[in-house]
């Protein structure tokens, strides 16, 4: 999630970027250009994008994905179209920093960001982004699909609570939240520092009251290990040090897992999901090589691609764990907008004062 000094700067110019005179907008795309190639429709759709990208002969793509993770989806794009990609990979926050800061300076490096919803609707608010009419949109989610169109879904980050199965018995796991009042928790409860997102839904299900008060109760009784970053709390569940996490993407329990770690995941309540996402910059140097990549990580290849390293796929053509079961997802604006209280409340619940 973006800190509150960039999320104030950001809404401001975004603010700014909704003044500009409309004629900024509304001119004529020129033929090839991202504008011109985003609506594009015709017959030939497919045919013109991989000649224009093959001419291009390259993408650069700013990502918060793991290396090994987004290097799948790199490497089945390459070896289908023969265009090299530039990967530069940072945390979420500095992708969304980078991509704003050229953005404003009209310097056009970037043509895909793939990263955290919330982040990219900042950049959307930004006018990062250009919406692409692309036929593999019909073939997601609904939640996948944001009103503007100028980012997609292209696979769910699902919060479930991962535990050590040496250190924790099954018996032992909670059924509810209220469980994790019990004293066998002292000490051994941890959570990944920046999830107001997550927090939102489940307290909204909870109701917000009640929620609040049960997870202050919780951290004053048996206290939290609070922890920067997803992957690093699921190793720590993995090597024992943090017995049971409050936090952890489902996917990065079961790549663990997969891999023979003792670690496995459940879900108390409806579990909450956000959409990670992928977005067309506005000025791609690279605009077929960067529509090409788009249809590509949303087509069903690209979803199996996804599915295949636990991830959960936006398209409704693959199977995934939570197809049977009700999910509660994360809207990215509301967030955005309720972003001080969210995290003014996380403070107060998940302070120093609880951690260990």
């Amino acid at each position: 999630m973006i800190n509150k000094r960039q999320f104030t700067r950001l809404l401001s110019g975004a603010a700014a970027a909704l003044a500009l005179p409309r004629a900024v907008f509304a001119q004529t795309p020129a033929r090839g250009s991202v504008a011109e190639l985003a609506s594009y429709a015709g017959a030939d759709r497919v045919q013109r994008l991989v000649d224009g990208a093959k001419k291009e002969g390259n993408l650069a793509i700013y990502t918060s994905a793991q290396t090994d993770d987004i290097g799948a989806l790199v490497t089945g794009y390459e070896k289908k179209y023969g265009v090299k990609v530039s990967v530069w990979r940072a945390g979420s926050e500095k992708v969304l920093q980078r991509a704003v800061t050229e953005a404003r300076a009209n310097r056009h490096v970037v043509d895909i960001v793939e990263t955290n919803g919330p982040e990219l609707e900042s950049m959307s608010r930004e006018k990062v982004f250009q919406a692409i009419k692309s036929p593999v949109l019909t073939q997601l989610i609904p939640q996948a699909l944001r009103p503007h169109g100028e980012w997609v879904g292209t696979r769910l980050n699902v919060f479930v609570q991962a535990y050590n199965t040496k250190l924790v018995k099954k018996e032992e796991l909670p059924k509810t939240w209220d469980d994790l009042l019990h004293p066998r928790w002292k000490g051994r409860l941890g959570i990944e520092a920046e999830d107001q997102d997550w927090l939102s839904g489940v307290v909204s299900e909870l109701g917000e009251a009640r929620g609040v008060k049960l997870f202050k109760d919780i951290v004053a009784a048996n206290g939290m290990s609070v922890r920067k970053g997803h992957t690093l709390l699921t190793q720590l569940v993995a090597s024992g040090e943090v017995p049971f996490a409050l936090t952890v993407y489902n996917y990065k329990a079961e790549q663990l897992k997969d891999k023979g770690a003792p670690i496995d995941w459940l879900s108390i309540g409806t579990p909450i999901a956000r959409p990670n996402g992928i977005g067309v910059a506005r000025n791609a140097p690279n605009p077929h090589a960067a529509i090409l990549f788009f249809d590509f990580e949303l087509s069903e290849e690209g979803q199996k691609i996804l599915a295949d390293r636990d991830f959960v796929p936006t398209s409704t053509k693959i199977d995934t764990p939570f197809n049977k079961g009700p999910l509660k997802f994360v809207d990215a604006r509301l967030m955005l907008d309720e972003y001080e209280k969210w995290n003014k409340l996380y403070e107060e619940i998940f302070s120093a004062k609880g951690r260990q």
